[in-house]
């Protein structure tokens, strides 16, 4: 039993650099009389790819050069396009200044919108008039203010977001703009309404 075991390992063992035998059989015969006898040839060299077609070869000038190899002084394939290869251009990207900045301009864009909505909802409940916009009206009566009040922030964060990564360098320096309007026309508005409340 330990020999069959040893002999077991040492045949099921090989080293590393030694290569496999992977050779066909030569023949397969079968014993049954029926059916014809097989017999598979040992395995043969892969063929070659096909060449590449040239300005010499048969199918392009019709001459008849089948019988000829393509030697080293044969025409070589030209790309397509012979323009040169742009480099890929960079997305442009904020910097940690601008991203401050547009944090900064969302805070007072958003809390100047709520101060126009406070100071509009005390001067109409006061009595001393009434809603200029003619969105916002319908809920100038009621605490909705506070919330339609914060859509043209959000708008205008959002295209302010976009104006800084835009491919148009003159876009990308005014990003600031469309924040920066909404915020002053929400202190404005709210400073007005506050000043004709006594």
């Amino acid at each position: 039993m330990v020999f069959s075991a040893l002999l077991l390992f040492c045949c099921a063992t090989f080293p590393a650099d030694t290569p496999r035998n992977n050779a066909v059989p030569v023949a397969l015969e079968t014993t049954n009389p029926s059916s014809p006898q097989l017999s598979l040839a040992p395995a043969s060299v892969k063929p070659d790819a096909p060449l590449p077609k040239t300005g010499n070869s048969p199918d392009s000038t019709g001459d008849s050069l089948a019988g000829t190899k393509l030697g080293a002084n044969s025409v070589s394939l030209q790309p397509a396009i012979s323009s040169e290869v742009k480099p890929a251009a960079a997305e442009p990207y904020e910097t940690s200044r601008q991203r401050k900045t547009w944090y900064g301009l969302i805070v007072a864009g958003h809390s100047t919108a709520a101060l126009d909505a406070w100071t509009t909802r005390r001067a109409i409940s006061s009595g001393y008039g009434t809603e200029g916009d003619p969105l916002q009206r319908p809920f100038a009566t009621s605490n909705a203010i506070y919330a339609t009040t914060q859509i043209a922030p959000l708008i205008m964060d959002y295209l302010g977001m976009r104006m800084m990564h835009s491919k148009h360098d003159w876009v990308r320096k005014s990003w600031w703009i469309p924040q920066a309007a909404s915020a002053g026309v929400s202190l404005g508005a709210a400073v007005h309404n506050y000043s004709i409340v006594p």
